[in-house]
């Protein structure tokens, strides 16, 4: 199996955010010479610092959608997660310190 075929087997997430990219070809007997210019979905996302384009066909835009909803619910189920771990942290903390404080006594 290709590494194409087993992401497209599977849902995968994706980060960044789905863009149009919007362009005239530069045909003068081209509609985009007078009217709308082209326009082609595309994923834009960042690696290193440096922002990133993959045009996408039409027919990818709906799993790029989900890929990258599924990324966000995961994202937000882990910034619940970090947040419960800091209030057990400090409850346990809290609770060490005040031990400590009737132990000194």
């Amino acid at each position: 199996m290709t590494k194409t075929a087993q992401i497209g087997s599977r849902a995968f997430v994706l980060r960044g955010s789905l863009i149009v990219l919007k362009r005239r070809c530069g045909k003068a007997t081209c509609h985009c010479a007078e009217g709308e210019p082209h326009q082609t979905p595309a994923l834009s996302y960042s690696v290193a610092s440096a922002t990133k384009i993959l045009t996408l066909r039409q027919k990818d835009v709906r799993e790029v959608e989900a890929a990258l909803a599924r990324y966000a619910s995961r994202r937000a189920e882990l910034e619940r997660e970090a947040l419960a771990g800091i209030t057990a942290l400090r409850q346990r903390i809290e609770r060490e310190k005040a031990s400590e404080r009737r132990s000194r006594r």
